[in-house]
């Protein structure tokens, strides 16, 4: 009597960085066989929806933020997939965008607009306004597609939960860039150059009157400190000095982006 054998394939770049492109879009909780998402992808490269989840876990086994947390992933990551990680953390854009491509073209063969669904909950508060005289219709629809992937990628990442205050809605919560989209081309789409933040706190941060500092804890500016401290201002704002930052599922806040913000407002010299 013969058996039947089934040959493993392995992964490949392709296929890696579809998988990844999901990875960035999911909270940690949802990375599950039983998602629409990973159901999705799986069809499209010809693997079983339990092959993709234990692949973002194994995507996840890598994160730092996590191996502290003691979330550990199945530990079987591959050497693609260290590989692959490893170049995220050199130039996260060049990655993000390579993955979300695959993804893309993945989506066109299935005649499919992939992340479309994200701009649904786009607002122009959310989208930078640097954009050049003369731009395309396409590439200013494809910049605001990426802040887009930004914006799920964070707010996935914080649960849409201001870190500062603990604000948890994801329509009163802005993805934040720590260093700003004009000032790194590099890092426009890293979600460890972001922090969620409220509509208030994103404004302050964004004037620099409160920082958040390379340990994780916010400094409030001078100004705001000085006020009466039973004002709306002391409250909602003066009272955060010092205090530690809610930190995320995954994707923490990269010190040395914090510290270039809290450079640049002069909480640091």
């Amino acid at each position: 009597m013969m058996t039947k054998t089934t040959t493993r394939v392995n992964w490949n770049r392709p296929q890696t960085l579809a998988a990844l492109h999901v990875y960035f879009q999911l909270p940690f909780g949802q990375l599950h066989q039983g998602n629409p998402k990973i159901k999705q992808v799986a069809e499209w490269i010809g693997r079983t929806p339990g092959a993709i989840a234990l692949k973002l876990v194994n995507f996840a086994s890598l994160d730092p933020v996590i191996i502290a947390s003691g979330r550990k992933g199945m530990g079987n990551a591959s050497s693609l997939d260290r590989e692959m990680w490893h170049d995220l953390q050199q130039n996260w854009d060049a990655v993000a965008l390579e993955a979300a491509a695959e993804y893309e073209r993945l989506a066109d063969q299935h005649g499919i607009m992939a992340d479309q669904d994200l701009l649904d909950g786009l607002t122009d508060v959310d989208i930078s306004p640097t954009f050049d005289d003369g731009r395309t219709r396409a590439a200013v629809v494809q910049v605001r597609v990426n802040q887009a992937r930004f914006r799920k990628a964070v707010l996935s990442s914080y649960n849409a939960t201001c870190c500062i205050s603990g604000l948890q809605h994801d329509k009163l919560v802005i993805a934040s860039h720590i260093v700003p989209w004009s000032k790194d081309t590099r890092n426009r789409l890293n979600p460890q150059n972001g922090l969620c933040l409220s509509a208030l706190h994103d404004r302050a941060y964004d004037q620099g009157l409160l920082t958040v500092m390379p340990d994780f804890t916010v400094r409030v500016s001078a100004l705001l400190k000085s006020s009466d401290e039973h004002s709306y201002l002391a409250e909602s704002l003066g009272r955060f000095d010092g205090q530690p930052i809610r930190f995320p599922d995954r994707f923490g806040p990269g010190p040395a982006f914090l510290e270039w913000h809290a450079r640049h407002f002069g909480f640091m010299t």
